[in-house]
């Protein structure tokens, strides 16, 4: 695997994506998914021109920060986080992806008080209703959006949704498309003229081309940058 070339890959698709779409190719981010790599692999990947990763274990990101493993690059939290552990997330990541709760609102709310600093987040929408997923449901979407609205130490800057692993071409068009009008729903219900909501988080390696069609503004690759995950393996049987 050559990660550079992965990475001018990717972004060559991504950028190809956005002009079919009658897009700026800019007006797109790459997130570097660095679940599960080593510092050395998240460095390589910023020196081969990658500017924010994503992050998916509060442990990992501690780690990483600990060692610097991120510097020259913006870092996001994109996986599910606990209400206990808001407080290791709240002030280093630039972004958080996945605010699915009152609760979890309130707590990174809280937390940013603290630290006095307001915390840009997203809020993660459960588009294909699946059980064995977070996010907000779409009917809860507009109670949850208007808190965030409200919250002081809070600024909501979007939405973030993980689709089905999608079976055939183009499988998940139809969420991404939903995603869309639930954003532009948000914006037009806004009260206020100072809020930047503007940020749509959604497509992964094997969609981000057809997320981008339909107006993603981030995409979170992982394998198709550094090829298949380096889980660990398990104990000698």
């Amino acid at each position: 695997m050559d990660l550079t070339q992965n990475i001018q890959a990717v972004q060559q698709k991504l950028a190809a994506a956005a002009r079919a779409a009658g897009r700026d190719p800019a007006g797109v981010t790459l997130c570097a998914a660095t679940k599960t790599q080593s510092d050395a692999a998240i460095r390589a990947a910023i020196a081969a021109g990658i500017r924010v990763c994503g992050e998916n274990r509060v442990q990992e990101l501690t780690a990483h920060l600990e060692a610097d493993a991120y510097a020259g690059a913006e870092v996001h939290f994109i996986g599910h986080l606990q209400t206990n552990k808001v407080r290791y997330v709240v002030g280093r990541a630039a972004l958080i992806h996945s605010v699915d709760s009152e609760r979890l609102l309130r707590a990174i709310d809280s937390q940013a008080d603290k630290l006095g600093i307001v915390q840009d987040i997203l809020l993660e929408v459960n588009v294909a209703r699946e059980e064995s997923k977070g996010g907000v449901t779409p009917e809860d979407l507009p109670a949850l959006a208007e808190l965030a609205l409200s919250c002081p130490h809070v600024r909501l800057r979007g939405l973030m949704a993980i689709p089905p692993v999608a079976t055939v071409s183009g499988g998940n068009r139809k969420y991404f498309a939903q995603m869309r009008h639930f954003l532009v729903d948000i914006i037009g219900k806004m009260s206020d003229n100072y809020s930047v909501v503007d940020c749509l988080s959604m497509g992964m390696s094997g969609d981000y081309e057809d997320a981008i069609a339909e107006g993603a503004t981030l995409v979170r690759v992982g394998t198709a940058l550094f090829g298949p995950r380096p889980y660990p393996a398990g104990p000698a049987r």
